[in-house]
């Protein structure tokens, strides 16, 4: 996914020239007005791994991408948040579930989609859980169960199948992988 065209300044609206800052090694979309640097990163996405006695809960989409697949809660951190905060608060608002969270589990980084998917380990206080308005359903799920084919993320796949090897080990770590493009 490429970086959008930027062509006025957020600062002063005037007109941007994209070109190499000096000290730079990208281009970038630069202000001739008011001097400011329009920067372009990747996006952030925080969840976590929420489980309950050896199962763990999945939402089912109700918005696109993938509508009606499985995903962990996870969406977009907000300004003024920590990546755990983000997780905590998109876990709620999917899943309606509170929970303790734990150590940092994944980050994949999508550089094809200019993301990073950071995923935290989490223990569910109770089993009050619902479905908030961007998830169709909520449910536990064991191993066996997991409905592998109708996972919506590569990023989620990864991060489950990370956790089931890494309980069957006896030991949680910590899995940071780059996600190359699907093939076309």
């Amino acid at each position: 996914m490429p970086s959008p065209i930027l062509k006025f300044c957020s600062n002063c609206a005037a007109p941007l020239a994209h070109r190499q800052p000096p000290g730079d090694s990208k281009l970038r979309y630069l202000c001739d007005a008011c001097g400011e640097i329009h920067y372009q990163n990747p996006k952030i996405v925080v969840g976590c791994v929420p489980e309950w006695e050896g199962r763990l809960l999945l939402c089912r989409r109700a918005i696109e991408p993938r509508y009606g697949y499985w995903t962990l809660p996870a969406g977009f951190m907000e300004n003024d948040e920590t990546a755990g905060e983000g997780a905590l608060r998109e876990t709620l608002e999917e899943a309606g579930a509170h929970v303790e969270l734990g150590d940092a589990f994944s980050m994949l980084s999508v550089p094809h989609v200019n993301q990073v998917h950071v995923f935290y380990r989490a223990r569910l206080v109770d089993l009050n859980f619902s479905p908030g308005e961007e998830s169709l359903d909520v449910a536990l799920f064991e191993e066996a169960k997991i409905p592998w084919k109708e996972i919506a993320f590569r990023t989620v796949g990864i991060t489950l199948k990370r956790w089931f090897e890494d309980r069957k080990a006896g030991a949680f770590g910590f899995h940071a992988e780059d996600i190359t493009p699907p093939p076309r």
